[in-house]
């Protein structure tokens, strides 16, 4: 009897572990539909962004797919994979299976990117590192890469090609990034979870809860408040299939394309 006491219990309760961990809602399976050419001899990534180092990363960051319902959940997860598919994508307007199958093929910024060094009195550089664009969220400039590195136990300023070399670690630092609140930009998961309301300054701006805004926290001074363009619209392709494979409704407000940038 104590034994199905402890088991519904279980069931029932948002704390269980195995209940809301993001493997539940994600499996093996569906990681390698949803990343169909991921280890493509054309992807310079092959074989680094692995199903195991996502859910592990994930265990990291409790609040992440695991908070409200099972839609909620598959939204978050969804709008994450969606996100950092765009910022690592390697799929092009006529790509087999189309465009919206090729996240997750590249572990750095390509060509010859810079320094990405900025002066900061809490983050500075290190000698002779660079902090361009490495993992998924392409987490770039030392004044992040530090502040992710502390947040996970890592020295990142340091050492900024870890997270190139270390798939835990690459998803840890895009975790990182879209769990944590970059005033005046909340973070990108209480926007998915319906945890964010607009202030007035964002009213103002045409800053509405949905997955746009989510953007404009990413890349809204590129890509937002400038009516419809590709990257924007790359970005709301790649939520679009991975909602359907969930089978999930995206929801509303999916473009940015009228939201002033954040800080404007």
């Amino acid at each position: 009897m104590r034994f199905w006491i402890v088991a519904l219990f279980c069931l029932l309760s948002i704390k269980c572990g195995l209940a809301q961990d993001v493997g539940s809602l994600i499996s093996k399976n569906l990681f390698e539909r949803i990343f169909l050419h991921r280890n493509d001899a054309a992807c310079p990534a092959k074989g680094f962004y692995t199903y195991e180092a996502f859910i592990t990363a994930t265990k990291s960051f409790g609040g992440f797919g695991t908070t409200g319902d099972t839609n909620t959940r598959k939204k978050e997860i969804a709008a994450f994979l969606a996100q950092t598919s765009h910022e690592t994508t390697g799929g092009w307007a006529t790509a087999p299976d189309g465009p919206y199958s090729w996240g997750y093929c590249f572990k750095q910024e390509q060509g010859s990117p810079g320094d990405y060094c900025v002066a900061n009195q809490q983050w500075p550089c290190a000698p002779g590192k660079k902090y361009f664009g490495r993992g998924p969220i392409q987490i770039s400039y030392n004044y992040n890469y530090g502040p992710a590195g502390r947040a996970i136990g890592r020295d990142l300023l340091n050492n900024p090609d870890l997270v190139a070399n270390d798939a835990v670690i690459s998803f840890k630092t895009a975790l990182w990034f879209w769990m944590t609140p970059q005033p005046p930009k909340p973070s990108a998961h209480n926007v998915i979870i319906g945890r964010w309301t607009p202030s007035a300054a964002d009213s103002a701006a045409r800053r509405v809860p949905g997955y746009g805004v989510i953007t404009n926290i990413i890349n809204g001074g590129i890509e937002c408040n400038k009516g419809s363009n590709a990257q924007m619209q790359n970005r709301i392709g790649f939520y679009r299939r991975y909602c359907q494979i969930l089978g999930v409704d995206p929801g509303n407000n999916l473009d940015c394309a009228n939201q002033r940038p954040f800080g404007q």
